[in-house]
């Protein structure tokens, strides 16, 4: 299937690793030009030398959790052409009781997963409305629709993101621009694997079969009974991203597995 995205200009928040690079290495593999955004020149340049194997890849260097560093992406993005797809993946996670999550950490953590969405959104949307043309993906996380206990504010905050976005498809009505939200579950990124890893040994087990007692203890219901990968996800995303997709919007799109018992 031809995605149609080759020779659109895309900008991936959170990108230098994780999720966020795998949407980026995808995009490229469909031609798309890659705004690869990191906070620091170092981490940005790096994933830009990799995966400029795949394609036209740019640094978009900039702390999306600031409104000056947000502003840096944007004007480095904009000074290349008109965005065409945003793929919102910037975000961080603790595990916290709730009783001790201060307003600080409630700050932070709502800053870093829903605001900086916010920032990037409040600028592109319009222009993308303007032209009647543009794909939005926002990373939310399964926690948004069954949130943990011991990660409250994650949870919430995701959660939220999800609203951010099916509000903003509201604002797309008639229009040929979408905004979709989609839930990955636990996923195989690199800190995933090495904290896995690290955990196993510790409990003199394989990584495989501490992952299936994980599976079973924890997530009985999700139904591939293992973790996704970074391309299962970043390829559902790059679907969304895409002009095919056009049938899709307000879309909270889930890829988790089949953790989420409910039709």
């Amino acid at each position: 299937m031809d995605l149609k995205l080759a020779g659109k200009l895309a900008l991936v928040t959170g990108s230098t690793a994780g999720i966020g690079k795998g949407i980026a290495k995808a995009l490229l593999q469909e031609g798309a030009v890659v705004f690869v955004n990191g906070r620091s020149e170092k981490t940005a340049g790096a994933a830009v030398a990799e995966l400029s194997a795949f394609g036209d890849c740019r640094p978009a260097v900039g702390d999306v959790t600031t409104a000056e560093g947000a502003q840096a992406v944007i004007d480095a993005v904009d000074a290349a052409g008109p965005l065409e797809v945003l793929a919102g993946n910037m975000g961080t996670y603790k595990g916290t009781a709730f009783d001790q999550i201060s307003d600080e950490e409630w700050h932070w953590m709502m800053n870093a997963n829903l605001y900086s969405q916010v920032r990037m959104c409040r600028h592109f949307l319009p222009k993308m409305l303007a032209r009647n043309a543009g794909r939005i993906v926002l990373i939310a996380s399964e926690c948004g629709i069954k949130p943990l206990t011991d990660m409250v504010h994650y949870s919430v905050s995701k959660t939220a993101v999800i609203g951010l976005g099916r509000a903003l498809a509201e604002m797309t009505k008639g229009t040929a621009v979408a905004v979709n939200t989609v839930l990955p579950g636990l996923t195989m990124t690199e800190n995933t694997a090495e904290y896995q890893t690290k955990r196993a040994a510790a409990e003199g087990k394989t990584l495989e079969q501490a992952m299936k007692e994980y599976f079973t203890a924890y997530e009985p219901t999700q139904l591939l009974q293992r973790m996704t990968t970074v391309e299962e996800v970043a390829s559902v995303v790059t679907y969304y991203c895409s002009p095919v997709s056009a049938a899709a919007n307000g879309a909270t799109v889930r890829a988790e597995g089949g953790l989420i018992r409910s039709i």
